[in-house]
């Protein structure tokens, strides 16, 4: 069993908040040092509120789909003897209102391009095996339907 963490730091600054037109922009932290920058996205609170340059969690769980997949897509194509010397993914989400009347991220479309070189060239069959087995590995794919749990931590409440 393994265990992850990240952080995710708000604070209010010099907003009134109670006007809810506060910025929404925080900072994310992950292990080994890397922070980015974080806000909801602009299609969902507007700008100014929302910061377009930042991280929004809608674009995170598509690359950490797109990019799990592609981890695991190497790992395939390695095993296989097929050298890979580009793998670049454009992946898309659509938000929208699911079957239970509430709005999640319902599809993620993943759009690889690999390249190969070397004489071990995969045919279409084999990529297609590459895909599938990598996606049946995936462990953000395997994870969409979790349970999310939120425990809250009470200082001086």
């Amino acid at each position: 069993m393994s265990h992850y963490a990240a952080e995710t730091l708000w604070e209010r600054k010099d907003a009134d908040f109670l006007d809810n037109r506060y910025s929404r922009r925080h900072l994310l932290r992950f292990d080994g040092g890397l922070e980015v920058p974080g806000s909801s996205s602009p299609s969902v609170v507007p700008l100014p509120m929302s910061d377009a340059s930042a991280l929004d969690p809608e674009e995170a769980f598509v690359s950490s789909l797109s990019s799990c997949h592609m981890l695991w897509f190497l790992t395939m194509a390695v095993k296989r003897k097929f050298r890979v010397d580009r793998y670049f993914d454009a992946a898309t989400g659509v938000m929208e209102k699911n079957a239970e009347g509430r709005v999640a991220m319902t599809v993620v479309t993943l759009h690889p391009e690999v390249t190969f070189s070397g004489e071990r060239q995969p045919s279409r069959e084999e990529l297609d095996k590459l895909h599938h087995d990598a996606h049946e590995a995936c462990f953000i794919a395997n994870s969409v339907k979790t349970e999310v749990r939120c425990e809250p931590v009470y200082e001086g409440v």
